[in-house]
């Protein structure tokens, strides 16, 4: 079988869901989280990270949906009209990046800013990915790359999840399915973007489809079809908390459920489980 980075998102975000993944961190299931660098719990998060070496960690890059390091009016294009808080919608940070209202100069910036906030507090960064996949559109890929090739940052999130991972998503809304599908058309362009900036990347990241239902059977069935290579395993285990309450997300009862979900990795010893830190090592 091939092998697996298990990557936490959202690190940071609360005390429940950096409790929950060092716990499975622990537990060794997760071997990688990103972190927000402007959240609720990011100090705790970096705290948690400098004792447990072990533990891959990668930015967790917020351009949506957060609020963003730079001043806002250093970024006038990525934050709402009134305020300081990024635009809520993915949907509207997609329209205004296609119709060239968002600026890629103002990405990069930002994207410096949460990439240098991160390091210069002693966090040593393996990779990047960012929060709702916003670099799966090649507007934002690219000042991405460019921001963390600058900060010595030179791996990755795929953004993409194979066809045979789809098909092994059971329980999924057909819905978020569909949607996944349909943005798969971009991977072409962006692996070659990813590849022409000198970054290193998986064969692709299953449970995309999965985020907000991946019970122990989807894993299962995940797990059981997974091909020789190197893949990603993309997760959001979590407490659904009073703490949680407080955040705009549609991911309460699901951390619970990935949270319990995740230990039955265990059951495919064969899998072998890195972190992004190993990418590019030959496969044993």
């Amino acid at each position: 079988m091939g092998r697996l980075i298990v990557n936490a998102d959202d690190f940071g975000q609360t005390p429940g869901i950096n409790r929950a993944i060092i716990e499975l961190h622990k537990a060794g299931v997760v071997t990688s989280a990103s972190v927000m660098a402007r959240a609720a719990a990011t100090d705790e998060a970096i705290a948690l990270a400098q004792s447990h070496p072990s533990l891959g960690v990668g930015c967790h890059l917020v351009l949506t949906d957060g609020e963003p390091v730079l001043p806002a009016t250093q970024i006038p294009s990525l934050v709402e009209r009134r305020g300081r808080a990024f635009h809520a919608s993915l949907a509207a940070f997609h329209a205004r990046l296609l119709a060239g209202r968002i600026r890629g100069a103002e990405i990069e910036a930002e994207a410096t800013a949460q990439i240098t906030f991160l390091q210069q507090r002693g966090v040593r960064l393996t990779h990047i990915d960012t929060h709702k996949h916003v670099h799966i559109f090649p507007q934002a890929l690219s000042p991405v790359l460019r921001a963390a090739r600058a900060c010595g940052i030179h791996a990755i999130r795929t953004p993409f999840e194979p066809a045979w991972a789809l098909r092994a998503t059971h329980g999924a809304r057909w819905l978020r399915l569909a949607q996944v599908s349909a943005l798969r058309w971009l991977e072409p362009v962006c692996r070659r973007i990813i590849a022409e900036q000198g970054f290193v990347t998986t064969g692709g990241t299953i449970a995309i489809a999965a985020t907000g239902s991946l019970y122990a059977r989807t894993l299962r069935s995940l797990l059981s079809e997974l091909p020789a290579g190197t893949w990603e395993l993309v997760t959001h285990p979590g407490y659904n908390d009073a703490d949680l309450g407080r955040v705009r997300t549609r991911l309460r009862e699901s951390r619970d459920i990935e949270r319990a979900a995740l230990p039955f990795i265990k059951e495919f010893p064969a899998v072998e489980l890195i972190s992004f830190a190993a990418l590019g090592q030959s496969q044993s």
